[in-house]
């Protein structure tokens, strides 16, 4: 193949991805605009008790916090800021490691992972709080400090998508072990990954008391069920072993369903044990409404 070829190629790869990024963006603002005006403010910040000042209302604000005094004098809806509405920090640690590569319906785990992250960062944003990313495989791959600008949540998008690691295996201990080490104040955060490592229940637990922590666990339909096709040969991704199954096996198919729904129960109920929210997400399906369900389960406890 020549130069010549090889440029056009890359060009054509780079178009591919300035489009899908563009595609994530405004789908994740349309949502913000629509579907979740006001989830995240009444989820993650406090209606404090001292008044502050009132400022003309935007959309997305909660409606709650109109001031219908103000409003009827100025004829135009304005709305109360309480002093406690203060800027927070919001981090996004993303797994990359092998098995964020996968996917058997419409798009990738990583894909799925870049556009929840777009979502989260352009309501954080919104709320004029800063946002940051850890992308981590079995060690800290790529690390961006928390800052605000549409610029910005670009540059995480596009991180997220393109990054490529050469490492198979995951371990959570490391992202939670950096997160502690350069966030000092609480923060926001938000962990997506397939949860597909093991042995950071200690570390897990002491950043849930040092952050606020939500697991969000990206999962695809063939994790969970796998088609009736006689002998096919699997691939772990996390160890590059290979597995020849026999899905004719209906007794081998109902037991492998069932220990993929155990997993995932078991994981939840770890995460809820230990006061961190747990959001499962599945590529053949829509991540909005668990996401949705998230906020208005947290704001109910507020």
């Amino acid at each position: 193949m020549s130069d010549t070829t090889d440029k056009k190629t890359a060009n054509l790869l780079d178009e591919e991805l300035v489009a899908q990024i563009k595609g994530i963006q405004i789908r994740a603002k349309h949502l913000v605009n629509n579907t979740f005006a006001g989830e995240y403010a009444s989820a993650f910040k406090g209606r404090g008790m001292e008044f502050d000042e009132v400022r003309e209302y935007t959309p997305g604000d909660d409606i709650r916090s109109i001031d219908w005094n103000v409003t009827a004098r100025a004829n135009a809806p304005y709305v109360k800021i309480f002093k406690d509405e203060r800027e927070l920090t919001v981090m996004f640690m993303v797994d990359v490691s092998a098995s964020s590569h996968f996917g058997t319906v419409s798009k990738f785990k990583n894909e799925i992972s870049a556009e929840i992250a777009a979502l989260l960062a352009y309501l954080a944003l919104r709320n004029n709080d800063k946002v940051g990313l850890i992308i981590f495989s079995d060690h800290v791959e790529h690390y961006i400090p928390p800052k605000k600008g549409r610029g910005h949540v670009w540059r995480l998008i596009r991180e997220i998508l393109t990054y490529k690691s050469k490492a198979r295996n995951t371990d959570l201990n490391v992202p939670l072990e950096f997160l502690n080490r350069v966030i000092k104040h609480r923060a926001i955060t938000f962990l997506i990954s397939d949860f597909q490592g093991s042995g950071h229940e200690k570390q897990m637990k002491v950043t849930s008391r040092r952050h606020d922590v939500t697991a969000i666990a990206v999962v695809d339909p063939r994790e969970l069920k796998l088609p009736n096709v006689g002998y096919i040969e699997l691939e772990d991704a996390e160890t590059g072993e290979f597995i020849l199954v026999n899905t004719s096996n209906l007794g081998l198919l109902k037991n492998y369903s069932k220990e993929a729904k155990k997993t995932i129960k078991d994981q939840k109920n770890f995460f809820q044990s230990i006061g961190i929210d747990y959001i499962s997400v599945n590529t053949g399906g829509n991540y909005v409404r668990p996401i949705v369900e998230f906020f208005r389960a947290r704001e109910k406890r507020r």
